[in-house]
Protein backbone atom coordinates (compact mmCIF):
# COMPACT_ATOMS: atom_id res chain seq x y z
CA UNK A 1 0.00 0.00 0.00
CA UNK A 2 1.19 3.49 -1.04
CA UNK A 3 2.01 5.90 2.18
CA UNK A 4 -0.76 8.40 1.21
CA UNK A 5 -3.06 6.03 0.91
CA UNK A 6 -2.48 5.18 4.50
CA UNK A 7 -2.16 8.66 5.60
CA UNK A 8 -5.79 8.83 3.63
CA UNK A 9 -7.32 6.31 6.14
CA UNK A 10 -6.02 8.24 8.78
CA UNK A 11 -8.61 11.42 8.17
CA UNK A 12 -10.62 12.24 10.93
CA UNK A 13 -7.99 10.56 13.36
CA UNK A 14 -5.66 12.04 16.31
CA UNK A 15 -1.89 12.55 14.99
CA UNK A 16 1.36 13.09 16.12
CA UNK A 17 3.45 14.75 13.28
CA UNK A 18 7.72 15.09 13.50
CA UNK A 19 8.62 18.01 11.36
CA UNK A 20 12.38 18.61 9.84
CA UNK A 21 14.87 20.59 12.05
CA UNK A 22 12.26 20.62 14.65
CA UNK A 23 13.04 19.34 18.42
CA UNK A 24 9.04 19.72 18.25
CA UNK A 25 6.23 17.54 17.98
CA UNK A 26 2.36 18.62 16.60
CA UNK A 27 -0.47 16.89 17.82
CA UNK A 28 -3.86 17.17 16.27
CA UNK A 29 -6.73 15.71 14.18
CA UNK A 30 -5.82 14.97 10.34
CA UNK A 31 -8.52 16.84 8.46
CA UNK A 32 -7.18 16.33 4.90
CA UNK A 33 -3.92 15.48 2.84
CA UNK A 34 -3.01 15.04 -0.66
CA UNK A 35 -0.78 13.37 -3.25
CA UNK A 36 2.15 15.79 -2.33
CA UNK A 37 1.67 14.83 1.82
CA UNK A 38 0.65 18.14 2.77
CA UNK A 39 -1.52 17.66 5.76
CA UNK A 40 -4.14 19.93 7.17
CA UNK A 41 -4.38 19.59 10.82
CA UNK A 42 -6.64 20.94 13.85
CA UNK A 43 -6.73 21.41 17.35
CA UNK A 44 -3.32 21.22 16.96
CA UNK A 45 -0.78 21.48 19.85
CA UNK A 46 3.07 21.87 20.13
CA UNK A 47 4.65 19.55 22.26
CA UNK A 48 8.22 19.36 23.38
CA UNK A 49 10.34 17.47 25.02
CA UNK A 50 7.07 15.56 25.97
CA UNK A 51 4.83 18.63 27.51
CA UNK A 52 2.56 20.62 26.11
CA UNK A 53 3.96 24.15 25.31
CA UNK A 54 1.28 25.97 23.35
CA UNK A 55 -2.40 25.62 21.00
CA UNK A 56 -1.72 26.34 17.67
CA UNK A 57 -5.21 25.81 16.38
CA UNK A 58 -5.85 24.94 12.62
CA UNK A 59 -2.39 24.51 10.70
CA UNK A 60 -1.23 23.30 7.30
CA UNK A 61 2.51 21.52 6.93
CA UNK A 62 4.49 21.02 3.92
CA UNK A 63 4.50 17.40 3.00
CA UNK A 64 8.20 17.43 2.35
CA UNK A 65 9.08 18.49 5.85
CA UNK A 66 7.56 16.35 7.36
CA UNK A 67 9.33 13.12 8.53
CA UNK A 68 6.96 11.04 10.70
CA UNK A 69 2.90 10.64 11.16
CA UNK A 70 2.35 8.66 13.77
CA UNK A 71 -2.02 7.92 14.72
CA UNK A 72 -2.48 8.30 18.18
CA UNK A 73 -4.47 5.69 20.20
CA UNK A 74 -7.67 7.58 21.75
CA UNK A 75 -7.54 5.22 24.69
CA UNK A 76 -3.78 6.94 26.12
CA UNK A 77 -4.70 10.05 25.80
Amino acid sequence: MFPNKKVQKLIGSRVLVEMKGDQAILEGVLKSSDDYMNLHLDESVEIVDGERKRSLGSVVLRGNNIILIIPVDEQSV
